[in-house]
């Protein structure tokens, strides 16, 4: 028997079927497809690998995909179905505040449940981070749970180990950063006519930025491993993970780089549509823990 119950939105981008066998309870946001003026709804719950596809290809054939933060009514319902079912300690983790205010309305939405359910008491795990971030965070609350953890001793573990993660995310171009407003349209023209690969990463306050502009994914890959050596990745409960937009060989190339470099295999897996729709197709990112703090 548990402690906890472990919950997270959907933007931890982990498999369907990895949450479906640990008991993760899992609420999905939503993303709408505009392709040829037609706008098409869909679910941040897919189950089959060839469902990511699809979603990049539709962005690589003029698709623009729009998504918006998980609103009130949906965590609502989404705690009112634990709380029937007799949960009474929660720890829940949503997208990064720095990307949306997602939190505060898991929050409110708990604190009303509660009225109703006097024994039910959830933490909300800010993730300061998105799609493997958020991941890492909630594949290390579910080791925790299932060694017989309190939910207090695993929201101290994840709010502090959320620091340690160190981000090397490079975009194929700057076309959807621009979309999105994260750089100016005359960057992103210069950028995809030198071919540069901006790299980003989340900031300790958990904001998604533009920390370098590279000009190549192999050189990208050499920042990445660089970073690395400057922020080494901890042997204890060693976490390194690679994900992609549906560029699963430079996934692949780069995890290789970095087991050769350090005897370890990072997972490597395709993002979500929710933060895939603001990289677009062809981004690859690696992620780890280190010692250090995040600098950026």
């Amino acid at each position: 028997m548990y402690k906890f119950v472990l919950s997270t939105d959907s933007t931890c981008d982990l498999y369907h079927d990895f949450v479906a066998e640990n008991d993760i309870r899992f609420v999905s946001l939503t993303y709408t497809m505009e392709k040829d003026g037609v706008m098409t709804d869909g679910l941040d719950a897919f189950t089959e690998y060839s469902q990511y596809v699809d979603f990049y290809d539709q962005l690589r054939a003029g698709g623009f995909s729009r998504t918006s933060m998980l609103n009130y009514e949906s965590h609502y319902s989404h705690f009112l179905k634990l709380a029937k079912e007799g949960a009474k300690d929660v720890l829940h983790f949503t997208i990064s505040s720095g990307l949306s205010p997602t939190v505060t309305v898991a929050e409110k939405a708990a604190a009303d449940i509660k009225k109703d359910y006097p024994d039910f008491n959830l933490l909300a795990v800010d993730s300061l981070s998105a799609t493997i971030g958020q991941g890492a965070l909630v594949r290390a609350a579910l080791r925790l749970r299932n060694e017989g953890k309190t939910v207090q001793e695993a929201y101290d573990y994840v709010v502090d180990m959320q620091k340690h993660i160190q981000y090397a995310i490079f975009a194929n171009d700057l076309y959807y950063l621009k979309r999105g407003g994260r750089v100016s349209a005359v960057a992103a023209l210069a950028g995809t006519m030198l071919k540069v690969k901006p790299a980003l990463s989340f900031t300790k306050d958990g904001k998604l930025i533009v920390v370098d502009k590279i000009r190549g994914m192999k050189k990208a890959f050499a920042w990445a491993l660089e970073k690395q050596e400057k922020f080494p990745p901890v042997e204890e409960n060693r976490m390194m993970w690679v994900v992609h937009t549906d560029a699963e060989k430079e996934a692949n190339e780069l995890a290789a780089m970095v087991e050769e470099r350090w005897n370890f295999k990072p997972d490597v897996s395709i993002m979500g549509p929710v933060i895939g729709s603001h990289v677009g197709p062809g981004a690859v990112a690696v992620i780890w823990t280190s010692k250090e703090e995040r600098q950026d």
